[in-house]
């Protein structure tokens, strides 16, 4: 079973930083494509960023600059550092993780994938 825990979240002012993680369980991180996306009330669900363990991170136009994914494979541990928030970046962030065959992840894992496996998600709050 794919498990996927959150924490992280909290409330900063803009310009602040936050770091998420994101515990995995239950899948071949090997052939996986991770990634974190957002939905705040009332709007659509949005791509944050997403990695393969063999592949370049992603980024949506709206975090790149701003935003660090990355994948610890040794404690199955995936990150989202979150340097100079904005109000706009105000949402609940969900961790989502999918797995492929092999040497398909990298094809695959873009900022906008439609992941299967998704956690309980973990609120992030900016103040202006």
């Amino acid at each position: 079973e794919v498990q996927l825990v959150e924490s992280g979240g909290g409330s900063v002012q803009a310009g602040g930083s936050l770091r998420l993680s994101c515990t995995a369980s239950g899948f071949t991180e090997s052939r996986a494509c991770m990634g974190w996306f957002r939905q705040a009330p009332g709007k659509e669900r949005e791509g944050v960023a997403a990695i393969a363990n063999d592949g370049a991170p992603k980024y949506a136009a709206s975090v790149q600059g701003r935003f660090t994914i990355s994948l610890d494979s040794a404690k199955n541990t995936l990150y989202l550092q979150m340097n100079s928030l904005k109000p706009e970046d105000t949402a609940m962030y969900y961790c989502a993780a999918e797995s492929f065959g092999p040497g398909i992840a990298p094809l695959l894992c873009t900022s906008d994938y439609r992941f299967v496996h998704r956690g309980q998600g973990t609120q992030v709050t900016v103040s202006s």
